[in-house]
């Protein structure tokens, strides 16, 4: 690579401080071919085709820089030039063997996870599954070639000519993909669960919510205790949709959970949980900035986690639908609101940690501290050391501060993020990069974390199984037994087909 590369030793500055003349991208590359200045021959292999336009896309231009060299620009989230930092791309007409640089030039944030090994995923027609890229192929460095803007450069080799390319900032969760996932459970009819329509987007996309519990939970005269849990209120951080609930697939080798699979399932930690509380979870607060793919804007360029303290019938819809409901449910003398916890992913960061709020009462502190120790010893990337308490201003509008504040002194109100790279365990020297089927289980982890917290732990009877089925009925412990269980007694012809399954970088 050719390009100059600077060592930067600046603080990290807010999104969008610093701009550049990409402001004006306001959409998507639509089937863009590129091929070199001048040419006006046929379409040849290798003349590269480019397209986002399709749900949760974001590629706003491309620039040739040579045959094996493209610049490429994020398009700013809508109506907010100041934010780019998602991407998510397709690539087709490749040409065997060929070899790329993508240049991803106008990054918005100076500090990144890409410095600390961080890659984009990948996936092609015939590999669906997600993979990151080696980091051996990534840098990110200022660049002054592009107003001194970050660059994320990374190298990739094409093997395959029929295969259609997708690129990404990090592992994609559409709207449609809740959707789906939210109407094959309402097709189970669990006396359990149930989904409800709180309100719509401003461009009329269904903001669910879904109660989990058992009726006579709800029923009952005895107080109600009640968690509420929101995800994706930035729609870029894709992370907090697997923590939130669950992939829509389960392969031979892994059964896949996220907090609401976990909660739904018959797994006997799972059944007390609905026994003694009641769980309200809106997984995704802001869908039209994840359908638009934007990274952390609403339609109309609202950071809605900004907002909370007035938030607009019709600007913030979303926002106010669920501020209402809180709003009412803490009102209610019946009701116990414990919990508020908003799903977040970080892009500087490692490890899932918490950030709670600060109290004059030491008392108080102390029990805020409960819950994320709790999920310290469930979770063995759950960072305590990472977890802070703070009352920045900037944070004022936040859910988290505007509860904190709201709420009485018996809830306790966390934002839980979870890093975009990856977690390092107790002893490693290395981050190890999560995986789709890691941030949910750091959902499920989540949901198991409540049980120790009501300490319902000695309502589990000792002839109860506490291995989890998966949708085949097989647990993970038969799993293992039959050799069906990731990494554990797979033979030479499953490794082999595993291999051909992934990239050639």
């Amino acid at each position: 690579m050719e390009r100059k590369m600077e060592e930067n030793n600046d603080r990290d500055v807010e999104p969008g401080s610093e701009t550049g003349g990409e402001d004006a991208l306001v959409g998507n590359v639509n089937k863009l071919t590129v091929s070199p200045p001048g040419y006006n021959g046929p379409l040849r292999k290798g003349h590269l085709i480019f397209d986002a336009c399709f749900e949760s896309g974001n590629l706003g231009r491309v620039d040739y820089i040579s045959d094996f060299e493209f610049d490429l620009f994020i398009r700013p989230d809508t109506c907010n030039p100041r934010f780019r930092v998602w991407f998510n791309f397709t690539v087709e007409n490749v040409r065997e063997t060929q070899r790329v640089i993508f240049n991803v030039v106008n990054f918005s944030k100076t500090k990144s996870l890409y410095r600390d090994g961080m890659s984009p995923v990948v996936k092609s027609t015939s590999r669906p599954k997600w993979q990151r890229l080696p980091p051996k192929n990534v840098y990110y460095y200022r660049c002054p070639d592009h107003r001194r803007n970050y660059v994320m450069s990374f190298a990739f080799c094409f093997d395959r000519e029929d295969d259609v390319y997708q690129f990404a900032y990090c592992y994609p969760y559409t709207y449609t993909r809740l959707q789906h996932y939210l109407s094959s459970l309402e097709r189970r009819n669990l006396p359990y669960l149930q989904r409800e329509q709180l309100g719509l987007s401003v461009q009329q996309r269904q903001l669910d919510l879904l109660t989990i519990t058992n009726s006579d939970n709800v029923s009952s005269e005895r107080e109600k205790k009640l968690v509420f849990l929101t995800a994706r209120v930035h729609p870029g951080e894709s992370p907090a949709s697997f923590i939130c609930q669950v992939c829509s697939w389960v392969n031979l080798y892994a059964c896949l959970i996220g907090v609401i699979d976990f909660l739904v399932s018959q797994h006997p930690v799972a059944q007390i949980l609905r026994d003694h509380v009641i769980f309200k979870i809106v997984p995704m607060l802001n869908p039209d900035g994840v359908y638009l793919g934007n990274y952390r804007c609403s339609l109309m360029g609202f950071d809605l986690n900004r907002h909370w303290q007035d938030p607009s019938p019709w600007a913030h819809p979303t926002l106010h639908a669920v501020k209402q409901l809180i709003v009412q449910m803490n009102q209610d003398p019946s009701v116990s609101l414990e919990f508020y916890i908003d799903v977040h992913s970080h892009s500087t960061m490692l490890n899932g940690f918490m950030y709670g709020n600060v109290f004059e009462d030491e008392e108080r502190v102390q029990r805020q501290a409960v819950f994320p120790r709790l999920l310290c010893q469930n979770a063995p990337d759950f960072s305590f050391s990472n977890t802070s308490f703070n009352r920045d201003k900037v944070k004022a509008g936040t859910g988290r501060r505007f509860l904190g504040g709201l709420l009485d002194d018996t809830s306790y109100c966390y934002t839980l993020e979870v890093s975009f790279y990856g977690y390092m365990t107790a002893g490693s020297t290395a981050p190890v990069p999560y995986s789709e089927e890691m941030y949910m289980k750091l959902g499920r982890n989540v949901a198991r974390t409540f049980l120790d917290y009501y300490k319902l732990n000695n309502l589990i009877k000792e002839n109860r199984p506490t291995n989890i089925q998966s949708a085949d009925g097989m647990s993970q412990r038969d799993k293992s037994k039959t050799g069906s269980s990731t990494g554990v007694g797979r033979d030479t012809g499953d490794r082999k087909k595993e291999k051909s399954q992934s990239f050639g970088h």
